[in-house]
């Protein structure tokens, strides 16, 4: 009887163990990924070179982790942390406008009656931008913040800032230039601003 007892406690202390390690594990899966390792930018720029008194574009192209989403810039609620990419321009380099992909509505296991707008999957943001007459010549960086807030099904991972940054190359006015990934830059999709 003591023998089926100790067997009895033996099995009920390695479930709950089992148990714990699982609740443990469940817990510590989105903090075990950075959220900075979940969203991958790449940029791009739509001439080389950029002549002085022109306008060109720069893209950010986001390839977010199967299993991931963050709000788009336009979530529908206020509490929600939005998608922001801000420059910080140079001397000489205008920005016009900063458009965003329209996110999509989806609902999730914790909100199941409302949902949220969402980007996934891969995005692309992009900057409308001018070369002033006064812009530098030459290789110019343009330095970017990428502000976003990761979740998955289950947990959101704390918001965060990640850098991005662009190069162009600045040339005199009236230089002919040459229109570059016009996959990118020549579709025409629907965006928010």
């Amino acid at each position: 009887m003591n023998a089926t007892r100790g067997l009895r406690a033996a099995l009920a202390v390695c479930a709950l163990a089992a148990i714990a390690v699982a609740a443990a594990r469940a817990q510590e899966a989105p903090a075990a990924q950075s959220a900075k390792d979940v969203v991958k930018a790449k940029t791009y720029v739509s001439h080389y070179p950029v002549a002085r008194g022109s306008e060109f574009q720069v893209a950010v192209q986001l390839q977010i982790a199967s299993g991931f989403h963050m709000n788009s810039h336009k979530p529908l609620d206020s509490y929600l942390i939005p998608t922001v990419l801000t420059p910080q321009l140079p001397a000489g380099i205008t920005l016009a406008d900063t458009i965003y992909p329209n996110g999509r509505n989806e609902k999730f296991p914790f909100s199941p009656d409302k949902p949220l707008n969402v980007y996934s999957g891969s995005v692309t943001l992009k900057l409308k931008l001018s070369a002033d007459a006064t812009a530098p010549m030459g290789a110019v960086t343009i330095p970017m913040t990428l502000r976003y807030q990761a979740c998955n099904t289950s947990a959101c991972l704390p918001p965060v800032k990640i850098p991005v940054s662009a190069q162009i190359t600045v040339a005199a006015g009236g230089t002919k230039g040459k229109a570059l990934h016009p996959e990118i830059f020549a579709a025409a999709r629907a965006t928010q601003k």
